[in-house]
């Protein structure tokens, strides 16, 4: 079967080609500035330190804060951290709170980012997460101000209105998108959110299921590969989540063959090309205009038996 699609996505929200499997989350009440690991009240040095050992591990960091008004505090007694791994077949979020953040530097980082929690349920205490499912809502400023005219609104709109797992986040890519959203531990992005959209999307995750409608892709895949997953998605209807899996990703830009699987069995190849967004348009809040890349979907082909035996 071979359909042709007109479905494109504009920019996944991980804002880069490269894969975010796993995400460490560390809370940092108080102000943050463009880079803010290195420029909020956490420890700039401590900072730079935990970008060095996350480096070519797959794992990306992110500070979180409530929603709400942010005293400008240093003294932060006990904060809350989260790993999510977001690979199907191994998809899992722990949490632990920690007095002391330099511990984070004894964590295994190349560890977690093949999507092994054991070093950091050893070094930080952490457990399975069993509360409900983090909604990670982009409102870092100084980064962009799209992300607090837009993003911070609706973290406190979420928040007053009973969603234990939402959080400020920084960056989180796709400011033009605003406000943006990244679910875990499910890791899929979502753009232009709206508080009624947000609900529904963790409501699916409690019932394992991905809402399509908004959806800017799996952080999981790279770009190409989170183009083709949802383009399956969309043209078989399949909502459950972990069912679909990037397992090969051929050629370089501007064109790609992606290899999407079924957990049944099927498999797709679909075939994803880089295109400009036109009309130009800026990047993001106050960038001169532009053509950001986007990933056009141009087919998507299920495989036969034969062509899979071949």
């Amino acid at each position: 079967m071979c359909t042709t699609a007109s479905r494109h996505l504009d920019e996944p929200l991980t804002g880069t080609a490269t894969t975010a499997r796993t995400w460490l989350l560390v809370e940092q009440p108080g102000p943050w500035g463009a880079r803010a690991l290195t420029s909020s009240h956490l420890d700039p040095a401590l900072g730079r330190a935990l970008e060095a050992a996350a480096d070519g591990t797959g794992v990306r960091l992110a500070l979180i804060r409530r929603p709400g008004r942010h005293a400008d505090c240093h003294d932060v007694r006990r904060r809350h951290v989260y790993v999510a791994h977001t690979v199907p077949g191994n998809i899992w979020l722990h949490s632990a709170a920690v007095t002391r953040p330099e511990r984070l530097l004894d964590l295994d980082f190349t560890a977690l980012g093949r999507g092994e929690h054991h070093t950091f349920d050893t070094v930080l205490q952490g457990r399975p997460h069993t509360g409900e499912p983090l909604a990670l809502v982009c409102t870092n400023g100084k980064r962009d101000r799209c992300c607090a005219l837009l993003g911070r609104p609706l973290a406190a709109e979420l928040a007053a209105s009973g969603v234990e797992g939402a959080w400020e986040a920084t960056h989180l890519g796709g400011h033009r998108f605003s406000p943006t959203v990244l679910v875990l531990p499910s890791g899929y992005a979502y753009g232009r959110a709206e508080a009624p959209h947000v609900k529904e999307i963790l409501q699916g995750v409690r019932e394992r299921r991905v809402v399509i409608e908004g959806c800017r892709g799996s952080c999981a895949w790279e770009r190409p590969g989170q183009a083709a997953e949802l383009a399956v998605r969309t043209t078989v209807r399949e909502d459950t989540a972990e069912a679909l899996t990037v397992v090969r990703t051929d050629g370089a830009a501007p064109r790609w063959e992606v290899t999407v699987a079924h957990t049944d069995g099927r498999r797709w190849q679909v075939t994803v090309a880089q295109g400009a967004s036109l009309p130009p348009r800026p990047e993001s809040c106050g960038s001169p205009l532009g053509s950001p890349a986007r990933m056009d979907v141009v087919a998507v082909r299920e495989l036969t038996s034969a062509a899979l035996s071949g």
